[in-house]
C-alpha cells in the first residue's frame, strides 16, 4: 500500500498583502501584491505530500460558505484527499490575514472560526481515517483545533503504532500528559519557552530546549530557530542544523514547511538528523517565495539545498 501523510489541524483561507512599514507605524498603510489562498498549517502540510508524491489526506474543519472553496481549491487540484474534511454549519472557514513587510517577517491576524468549531461526525471522521490508513502512515497535526480533537487523533494514531509529529501551535492548548505519546515535536523558539517555562534566546538554550523536550518522553525535538537553523535532539544526539543564508522575501508558511518535510521524510524512513537537514532546507526555499503554498518546492530542489546545507550539520552534544 502507499505510504500516507494524515494531516490534522487548521484549514484557511488567506489573504495576504505585502507593506512597505510593518504594521503599527502609521494609522493607515499602503498595500500591494493583494493575492487570496489556500493556507493553513494542515492544509499546508497536506500541500507539501503531495509535492513529494505521497498519499495526502487533510483532515480539518472548513465553513459552510463560499471560503471554503479558497481554502480548499488548490489542495484539490493538487490532490490532496479531503474525505476527511468536514463542513461546520453555522461557522465561517478560518480567516487569516497576513501582511507581509520588506523584511518578510510577516504578521498574521487568524480567526480560527470552522477550526474551532468540532463535533462528534467530525471526530468519527478522523477516527475512520486513522483507522483506514496504510501501515506506512504519518500522522501530523497541530494545535490549532481543539486540544480535545489533538488527544483523540494522538490515542488513535498510538493505537495503529502510527508515528505522531506535533507543530506545537498554539502551545497554550497542548497537555503535558501527551509527551509520551508523541514521535516529534517542532516548536519555535518562543513556543518552546511556553511550553517549558524557561527562556529560548540562541542557539545552546535551543539545545537545552530540545533535550528538555526528550526528558519529557518525545524520541526527536526539533526547536526551529529564528535564523532559519534548528537544533534537533534526539536518540543519537543533539545535532545544529544551521542557516543557509537565503534571503527571506515572506516567511508566511515557512514553520509549515518544516514540520512538514520533517514528518514526510520520516515517512520515508529517514534518520532524525536527516530529516531535520530536509526540514531546513524546505522552510529556507519556502521564504525565498511569496504567499505560503506557492512558494513551496518539491522534492528535487529540497534535497539539492539539504546537500548545500549538509557540510554545516555538526553534532554539539560531544
Amino acid at each position: 500500500m502507499p505510504s500516507t501523510l494524515l494531516s490534522l489541524g487548521s484549514i484557511n483561507a488567506d489573504f495576504q498583502v505585502r507593506v512597505a512599514q510593518p504594521p503599527g507605524s502609521q494609522e493607515t498603510l499602503l498595500a500591494s501584491d493583494f493575492c487570496r489562498l489556500s493556507g493553513g498549517k494542515a492544509a499546508n502540510r497536506a500541500y507539501l505530500a503531495t509535492l513529494f508524491g505521497h498519499h495526502s489526506v487533510l483532515l480539518g474543519r472548513v465553513g459552510a460558505d463560499e471560503l471554503a472553496d479558497q481554502a480548499l481549491g488548490n489542495l484539490r487540484q493538487a490532490g490532496v484527499l479531503l474525505d476527511g474534511v468536514t463542513h461546520a454549519p453555522g461557522h465561517s472557514t478560518a480567516v487569516s490575514m497576513i501582511t507581509v513587510p520588506a523584511s518578510g517577517k510577516k504578521q498574521i491576524i487568524l480567526a480560527n472560526n470552522a477550526n474551532d468549531a468540532w463535533d462528534g461526525m467530525a471526530c468519527d471522521r478522523v477516527r475512520a481515517a486513522i483507522a483506514a490508513a496504510p501501515p506506512q502512515a504519518v500522522l501530523a497535526l497541530d494545535h490549532e483545533i481543539p486540544a480535545a480533537v489533538v488527544r483523540m487523533a494522538i490515542e488513535a494514531a498510538q493505537q495503529r503504532s502510527l508515528p505522531v509529529v506535533l507543530d506545537p501551535s498554539f502551545p497554550e492548548r497542548l497537555e503535558p500528559g501527551l509527551w509520551p505519546l508523541i514521535s516529534a515535536v517542532t516548536p519555535n523558539t518562543e513556543e518552546a519557552a511556553h511550553l517549558l517555562g524557561q527562556p529560548v534566546t540562541d542557539s545552546p538554550s535551543a539545545a537545552r530546549a530540545a533535550a528538555a523536550f526528550r526528558q519529557r518522553g518525545v524520541p526527536m525535538a526539533c526547536v526551529k530557530l529564528a535564523d532559519g537553523g534548528c537544533l534537533l535532539a534526539c536518540a543519537e544526539g543533539v545535532y545544529h542544523v544551521p542557516a543557509g543564508g537565503i534571503a527571506a522575501r515572506d516567511a508566511t508558511g515557512a514553520g509549515d514547511a518544516f514540520t512538514g518535510v520533517f514528518a514526510i521524510a520520516l515517512l520515508e524512513g529517514q534518520p532524525a538528523s536527516e530529516a531535520a537537514l530536509w526540514a531546513t532546507a524546505a522552510a529556507h526555499l519556502a521564504v525565498a517565495g511569496y504567499g505560503s503554498q506557492p512558494a513551496y518546492a518539491g522534492r528535487e530542489q529540497v534535497l539539492a539545498m539539504a546537500e548545500q546545507l549538509r557540510p554545516q550539520l555538526r553534532r554539539v552534544d560531544d
